[in-house]
């Protein structure tokens, strides 16, 4: 029988030789791992392949540091990753890397890795583990997972994945087994723009002509410092150029310090700002008629909606001179139709941020600069290189209502998004029907979902949790099973298709450790689930040789190239102005939620304030960090070492409080004590916080209990019609520690 381990234990410098000083490329903080049983390995020490002499290569892959997915070319030396850049040939970074990107080295080898299967030995969360085999933990979770689909039925086992490229074989296996249950991180993330979107043009999320444009607005949106690379460089290089930037943020923003203009708006009330640029655009005739006869409709329900929607009003909202107003929305439609009401992911994070998303839409539509130079990008899906398909059998049936609401709570969130917010509070109600296991890929609810507590809570009334990642998270220090993931300089994904290019992530080098792809997890899990039908791949490279199959080039051939140009693959404009909405039209009112008895028409919501001594919480991101996945990184930690209270020079005044001093924060559902940073780049009625910081798992030694967690304090507030979680409508006191 094997034998149990603290996380300390298993992973002790007494159980893997300490590493001596790597070289330049990896720094000090190079690590060791376990390759396999009695095997050692220093990560600046030659490979057996290249003991006899000197062997340098160059690896063309793809990042997964975050979701961006950008080309890289890593450089490897006698068997170690040395240096990691930029494909000048992947247009999702155009050969340049992010910080989180040049960290990859030290993600993979970090000596915190999950290097082999676990399984608990001990209370949930005691952190108390032994080590499996492969086979004993794929069985181990295919028997829990029949035992609850047998005594319970499908339905009382959910999944739940964030974006990645195995994405797509996670929900075949779902689907195989036969849940309706599947959360994604969406509803935390961009629900609210992409269903406003989606319920206007047909698209749920239109690109952008950065190089065209001449006047943008962004309402939360911070490419500066939440990087999404090719992006974050065509905003920047806009701003050279000299186009009109505005920005709408209540916190002054790396992206708001680019700006021309930066206006610190009241949280909640971009969609007061964005009625009110509409009314005076209608009042003056400024919309392009032409184009609003032509494709779109209701404009009719918008001017009688929008008729009191004055600058004048707004300013008492929003908190920005009406004269202000006014003028931007002038501005704005004399640069059109190269100006963009960018669409943002987010906005201001409260209840009414789907009013805001459908203004900023329609106020687009206004103007007509829909597939115009300058203007709005439509979806050209289909100008995208397809794939090979896997035949497979029909899946079965799906029984019972979903347990996040979809539809029948929130009957406007599309079946692929979910409610993850929704689905951690049914697990504690037991409503509308018990959950009973959780299996759970590369996402981290503990951390991720506001009420840290009551997402633990959760996790211990159900019988089985089983995690695949690469790191101990949060959530895999509470799971059942750990099924860990190699890193992706260590794995192959699925093939990625980019317009007229297919691109291929593959290894760089073989797994240090005993580690799968989550490929080859989800195809062996199904095998023992009796569902292999389903993925009907015997290995990576078999899946990869399927996809290629419609192309004249071998999976050798693409190894080598990086990536496969499709010929003859033009781009087609035929179908710009087709919109998928049931009047084949831009809907300015809405067919679908007029049907649903809601507001057709963009509309005022009224958000809450908080009460005296209180403070809206905001949170966002970091060039750094990514969300959840990197606070661990050594490397990144030495340049973002913790997340910190962003509070205004006079509150901290009034405190008593310096920067670097202690602050307690106090919500309705949480309280923790943070490090101040005291600024005047904010509004005095707000705090804000970076996050993804305050892991609890002790398997991130680095990360463990650094800084703080957002989601410690966020209570649980969800918008009824996009189900996005509304996180700041979390209003918090400040007292000095």
């Amino acid at each position: 029988m094997s034998k149990v381990f603290t996380w300390d234990q298993l992973f002790s410098r007494r159980q893997f030789i300490k590493a001596t000083a790597a070289g330049a490329a990896l720094g000090a903080t190079a690590g060791l791992g376990l390759l396999s049983p009695g095997k050692t390995f220093a990560v600046d020490q030659p490979s057996p392949q290249a003991a006899a002499g000197t062997e340098t290569r160059k690896v063309i892959t793809i990042c997964e540091q975050c979701v961006w997915r950008c080309g890289v070319i890593a450089k490897v030396e006698n068997g170690v990753v040395k240096k990691l850049e930029g494909n000048p040939d992947h247009p999702n970074n155009l050969g340049k890397l992010c910080p989180r990107g040049n960290a990859g080295i030290e993600t993979m080898y970090s000596p915190d890795r999950l290097k082999f299967p676990l399984i608990r030995a001990g209370a949930r969360g005691s952190g108390l583990w032994r080590r499996a085999s492969w086979d004993e933990a794929l069985s181990y979770t295919a028997e829990q997972m029949k035992k609850i689909k047998e005594k319970y039925g499908a339905k009382a086992m959910m999944f739940n994945s964030t974006d990645n490229l195995s994405q797509p074989f996670f929900e075949t296996l779902l689907k195989a087994y036969g849940s309706p249950n599947y959360g994604t991180q969406r509803s935390l993330c961009f629900n609210a723009m992409t269903t406003g979107f989606l319920y206007t043009y047909g698209v749920a999320q239109p690109g952008t002509d950065y190089q065209h444009c001449r006047y943008m607005i962004f309402a939360g949106r911070n490419l500066a410092e939440g990087i999404s690379n090719n992006e974050t460089q065509e905003m920047i290089e806009m701003v050279a150029r000299g186009t009109k930037v505005v920005v709408l943020d209540p916190r002054f923003s790396k992206t708001a310090a680019k700006a021309t203009e930066w206006l610190p708006i009241r949280p909640g009330t971009d969609s007061a700002f964005f009625l009110a640029m509409i009314q005076e655009i209608i009042k003056e005739k400024l919309y392009n008629a032409s184009f609003l006869t032509a494709y779109t409709q209701g404009f009719a329900e918008l001017t009688k909606e929008v008729q009191d929607y004055t600058p004048e009003w707004a300013e008492q909202k929003c908190e920005i001179p009406a004269a202000t107003i006014r003028r931007i929305a002038r501005e704005f439609a004399a640069a059109a139709p190269a100006a963009i009401a960018h669409p943002n992911w987010r906005t201001s994070n409260f209840k009414n941020s789907f009013q805001a998303e459908r203004a900023i839409a329609v106020l687009n539509a206004l103007i007509g600069n829909w597939a115009q130079p300058g203007g709005l990008i439509p979806d050209q899906e289909i100008n995208t290189a397809k794939l090979g398909i896997l035949s497979h059998p029909p899946f079965p049936a799906a029984q019972g209502m979903r347990l996040d609401g979809v539809p029948w709570q929130y009957p406007m969130v599309p079946l692929s998004y979910g409610v993850i917010q929704t689905m951690r509070d049914n697990i504690l109600s037991g409503k509308p029907y018990e959950a009973k296991g959780w299996l759970i890929s590369r996402q981290n609810p503990i951390l991720s979902i506001p009420e840290r507590q009551k997402t633990i809570n959760a996790f211990m009334k159900l019988d089985f949790v089983a995690v695949i990642d690469i790191q101990a998270s949060d959530t895999a220090y509470y799971a059942d099973v750990i099924l860990p993931e190699s890193s992706y300089l260590e794995r192959y994904d699925g093939l990625i298709p980019i317009g007229d290019k297919i691109f291929i992530r593959q290894p760089v080098v073989e797994p240090l450790y005993d580690t799968k792809s989550s490929l080859m997890i989800y195809k062996e899990l199904a095998d023992k689930l009796g569902l292999g039908e389903f993925l009907p791949y015997k290995d990576e490279k078999d899946l990869l040789t399927q996809q290629l199959k419609p192309f004249p080039i071998s999976l050798e051939e693409l190894q080598k190239r990086g990536h496969y140009v499709v010929p003859a693959l033009q781009e087609d404009h035929s179908k710009d102005f087709e919109f998928q909405t049931s009047s084949g039209k831009i809907e300015i009112s809405s067919s679908i939620m007029a049907q649903m008895g809601k507001k057709s028409v963009p509309t005022w919501d009224e958000p809450p304030r908080p009460s005296e001594n209180h403070y809206y919480l905001l949170t966002g991101k970091t060039a750094q960090h990514s969300q959840m996945f990197t606070q661990n990184n050594r490397w990144l930690l030495e340049v973002f070492p913790e997340n910190r209270a962003w509070l205004h020079s006079s509150v901290a005044a009034k405190l008593g409080v310096k920067t670097d001093e202690a602050v307690v924060l106090e919500s309705e559902v949480g309280k923790v004590s943070v490090k101040a940073y005291v600024t005047e780049g904010i509004r005095p009625d707000c705090i804000f916080m970076v996050g993804g910081f305050g892991h609890v798992s002790k398997g991130l030694k680095s990360a463990y209990k650094r800084g703080v967690s957002d989601s410690a304090l966020h209570k649980t507030v969800t918008d009824p019609l996009s189900g996005s979680s509304a996180l700041s409508e979390t209003f918090i006191t400040v007292n000095k520690a």
